[in-house]
């Protein structure tokens, strides 16, 4: 093990590189059309990158997952633990099909989202003038 300043600092900036990177990468997974592109050049019957993709799954721990813009990514992620699911990818038409889904709950989630927040401000409006 290394003791010297000098050796533990470029551990650390190596550390956080890993961390930007794998980030990076584990947040692509939410695009389906970057998953096509990945089944169609073979990545997902590499051994290798599929083992890869499992030790991924670290991101699902909540000290991880509190950096990730895209929740979805886990999601796929998980989906790419089966051999089945990554085969599918192949077919551009899958990869469709799963880009309008994403796009349809994004459209529910943000209506739904919209009707609370109304709620939630008529409810406060009531309370202040029921208050006085």
């Amino acid at each position: 093990a290394c003791r010297s300043l000098k050796c533990r600092r470029q551990n650390d900036a190596g550390n956080r590189l890993r961390f930007q990177l794998e980030l990076e990468f584990v947040q692509c997974l939410a695009n389906p059309n970057y998953l096509n592109f990945l089944a169609q050049r073979g990545y997902f019957k590499d051994k290798a990158f599929v083992n890869y993709l499992k030790y991924l799954l670290y991101w699902k721990e909540p000290d991880y997952a509190k950096y990730l813009k895209y929740p979805q990514c886990l999601h796929m992620l998980e989906l790419l633990q089966y051999e089945h699911f990554r085969k599918e990818l192949v077919n551009a038409q899958c990869a469709k099909f799963i880009d309008e889904q994403q796009i349809l709950h994004w459209q529910h989630y943000s209506r739904k989202r919209m009707r609370l927040q109304q709620a939630l401000a008529e409810q406060q409006q009531q309370n202040n003038t029921s208050g006085k």
